[in-house]
């Protein structure tokens, strides 16, 4: 998790997607799962303040990783590309059921002692992830996206926009309230948050690039095989790990059956093969 560690990584990813550029409109968005349990435990570590709320820690962490992919997609595209990071904040329903069964993980590991005495002092809800005790939040579903239509104007100037990282900043109207907006404590899965994006955006493809070479039937087993090509009416998004790609394939699903369009998973490497058809798995209706 070092400054240095994590733009040697972005840098990977730069040198991926910059040959995208000169042929297409790229919109790139982003996880933040370890920089936002960084910054929570530094905010834990200065007693004299109360810790940053996730949707602060949340703009924050797009802030920073906004500004490392620009420093790397600028060094390798021409100088009069422009490059824009774009604080990103997403609607949530505050009546959405997740709010009722917190799912997401955030922040330190605690024992069974600390964890029940940081239950009754702040609220907070506490599962067992493991050998350990962490803080859970609600994942609600994403409903729309504020900054959409800046968004589309620098699209129309030509500019690489970087929008939505880690599933967005969450945000809602307070109820009983004239139209007044407020952060919530919760984090939106980031594939189901992209998914929206793409699809008000327009995109004729929706990429998930990861660190595999596309979706597995068996995965882990001597009879793994990679798919080419998922159809919806063939697909059964049950049978892959809620806790890995089933959000993936389950947002790749929604595209395409909500566009008409095409959505792909596949390796970071494989990228420019994965926009051409070649590489990654691509699902179609």
């Amino acid at each position: 998790m070092s400054q240095e560690n994590q733009h040697a990584n972005v840098k990977v990813a730069a040198v991926a997607i910059a040959p995208l550029v000169a042929e297409h409109e790229v919109v790139v968005t982003h996880g933040n799962g370890p920089q936002v349990g960084l910054l929570s435990l530094q905010s834990h570590a200065y007693e004299q303040v109360e810790p940053y709320s996730l949707d602060v820690l949340g703009a924050e962490t797009e802030g920073m990783i906004g500004y490392m992919l620009e420093i790397e997609l600028g060094n390798l595209l021409p100088e009069e590309q422009p490059l824009a990071t774009i604080l990103t904040m997403i609607e949530v329903d505050p009546n959405d059921l997740a709010f009722a069964d917190p799912t997401k993980f955030v922040g330190p590991i605690y024992n069974k002692a600390q964890a029940d005495q940081i239950a009754a002092e702040k609220g907070w809800a506490m599962k067992p992830d493991g050998d350990h005790w962490r803080r859970v939040v609600p994942s609600p579903a994403p409903r729309r996206v504020f900054e959409i239509r800046p968004i589309r104007w620098l699209l129309d100037k030509g500019a690489v926009v970087i929008c939505a990282g880690g599933g967005g900043i969450p945000t809602a109207y307070v109820p009983g309230e004239e139209r007044k907006l407020d952060g919530i404590e919760a984090v939106i899965d980031k594939d189901f948050a992209s998914e929206l994006l793409a699809r008000e955006l327009g995109a004729d493809l929706f990429i998930m690039a990861t660190d595999v070479d596309g979706v597995y039937r068996d995965w882990g087993t001597p009879s793994q095989t990679r798919m080419d090509v998922i159809r919806l009416n063939e697909l059964d998004a049950s049978s892959f790990p809620a806790g890995s790609m089933g959000p993936k394939v389950e947002a790749a699903a929604n595209f395409v059956r909500r566009t008409g369009k095409f959505a792909a998973i596949g390796s970071l490497d494989d990228i420019q093969g994965i926009v051409a058809g070649t590489k990654g798995t691509r699902f179609t209706s």
